[in-house]
């Protein structure tokens, strides 16, 4: 049950969305510790609709499902704002001295906040737990699942974050100007499809 749920985890966080984006432009910026903090905060939202599904939460789950328009209306629009403040944001060398616990506390409320407003994330445990069967009939059992949820999503982070660090001594002024302009631009740009997707804008 515990492998089983690090590979769903890992299979959910692994696509490249927003918050892979944000994660990599952090690890780039602020070091490796900054970078996987903020998976952490999308980690941690994945164990929490993890948990959703396994322990059967179906009131919760139904509340989430019929606010999808207004969440995602959230979640756009809130992608739109942090993508047009990167894309303004002025290039700066790499930090050299360690991000203090402040900037590490608001990459993972970010990460968190994003994801958890995208109910599809829900849908997705659902689908996958019940095409697969793992329908835990016990508490423990539905423990282990999510704990190995969060730790495989975690895991991803982790090998993201670190992977990018060995650009990272390599990035200097110019580089940081495209990166800031290439990650505003594809954030602004799932924004928008956030936006789309609530047919608000028809």
């Amino acid at each position: 049950m515990f492998l089983r749920g690090l590979g769903i985890g890992l299979a959910i966080a692994a696509p490249v969305g927003p918050i892979g984006v944000l994660c990599i432009r952090r690890t780039l910026r602020d070091g490796r510790l900054a970078g996987f903090v903020s998976g952490l905060g999308a980690a941690t939202a994945d164990g929490l609709y993890g948990a959703i599904a396994a322990f059967g939460l179906t009131a919760v789950s139904d509340v989430l499902v019929r606010n999808q328009t207004p969440l995602r209306l959230v979640g756009g629009l809130f992608l739109l704002g942090l993508g047009g403040r990167i894309l303004l944001t002025a290039a700066r060398r790499p930090q050299e001295a360690g991000v203090k616990a402040k900037g590490l506390l608001a990459g993972y409320a970010t990460t968190f906040g994003l994801t958890v407003t995208n109910p599809l994330t829900i849908l997705s445990f659902a689908a996958v737990f019940t095409g697969l069967g793992l329908i835990p009939r016990r508490t423990a059992g539905a423990g282990i699942l999510v704990l190995g949820v969060f730790l495989g999503s975690a895991l991803w982070w982790l090998f993201l974050s670190a992977a990018t660090g060995f650009l990272r001594r390599k990035a200097i002024d110019r580089a940081m100007t495209w990166i800031n302009r290439i990650s505003g631009t594809v954030i602004i740009a799932f924004g928008a499809l956030a936006l789309a997707s609530t047919g608000l804008l028809e």
